[in-house]
């Protein structure tokens, strides 16, 4: 079986484990998640299956959206309600006030990662050293809200619904936006609903996929591999192009219809089957194989 399966994965559950019980579900050799969600997260992960697992490393960078529930006047190690907490303050904000600090990180910001992450620092994820008791500085990057919305204020806790670029930390905004308001804030629930171009109303349960597979209409459920590639453009070559290019032969641009810039290019059979991804190499003038699909 090789495809995507969208999972709404459950609380209390690390993306790894959920992964693992839909591979098992599935009865398939190996299976692998595109983005890692926090335990106490729900919502989309998007799982690879069978050959699938060989394009996560190639997806296109997407935006991704959540729905969190933030608490004021609390912060902790974690930056979220699992955490040990480090100061409980008294909260006197109005909704005014919360909405000019929310405004402030909307568009592009410099968010520092959480010690609680798995970034790399010298060699070692972070969230290694944070067990340790170790802290370690962490260079600010760049990243952008594009929408930033809070509602259902009650005086200490609030919704925020965001749409963000990839590598966007929830757990530092609600930070950050605590910071600003000088009592402190941590996330206490929270739902990603958009993912690798993929929302959530597509997604299944783990109790939704295993009755599919009891009653047969498991495949309603696979989603085509190429589906994930969709941002690259399309090329279909000849029968003899095709055997060359599923054996691992570099293709001559001069032979292939269209223009070319040197980017990724889902490439198709005369009868319109996925071949794989063809890297185009305008300078050398070939479509090189990046990965093949090989059905596991």
């Amino acid at each position: 079986m090789t495809g995507i399966i969208l999972l709404d994965k459950q609380k209390d559950i690390t993306s790894f484990s959920a992964c693992n019980r839909v591979k098992h579900i599935l009865g398939v050799k190996k299976a692998g998640h595109t983005g890692t969600l926090d335990p106490m997260a729900t919502g989309v992960l998007t799982v690879a299956l069978g050959g699938a697992t060989r394009f996560i490393e190639l997806l296109p960078v997407h935006d991704k959206a959540y729905t969190a529930r933030v608490q004021l006047g609390i912060t902790t190690d974690t930056l979220d309600i699992t955490g040990n907490v480090l100061s409980e303050n008294e909260v006197s904000v109005t909704n005014e006030a919360l909405l000019s600090a929310a405004l402030q990180f909307r568009g592009e910001i410099m968010q520092k990662p959480p010690m609680y992450s798995a970034v790399f620092k010298d060699g070692k994820r972070l969230y290694e050293l944070a067990r340790q008791g170790i802290e370690v500085e962490r260079d600010a990057r760049p990243v952008t809200i594009h929408r930033l919305e809070v509602s259902d204020f009650d005086g200490k806790l609030f919704t925020m619904k965001v749409a963000c670029s990839s590598g966007t930390y929830i757990r530092t905004l609600c930070d950050d936006i605590g910071k600003a308001l000088g009592c402190g804030a941590v996330l206490t629930e929270l739902h990603r609903t958009s993912a690798n171009g993929f929302s959530i109303e597509n997604c299944h349960t783990i109790d939704e996929i295993k009755e599919a597979c009891e009653n047969g209409s498991i495949n309603n459920y696979i989603i085509p591999v190429e589906k994930c590639f969709e941002a690259y453009g399309q090329i279909t070559v000849s029968p003899a192009q095709a055997k060359r290019f599923s054996n691992g032969g570099e293709l001559s641009l001069d032979r292939l219809k269209g223009e070319f810039e040197s980017t990724l290019y889902r490439v198709y059979s005369p009868e319109n089957k996925f071949l794989g991804l063809g890297q185009a190499e305008k300078e050398k003038g070939i479509l090189s194989v990046r990965r093949l699909l090989v059905n596991v």
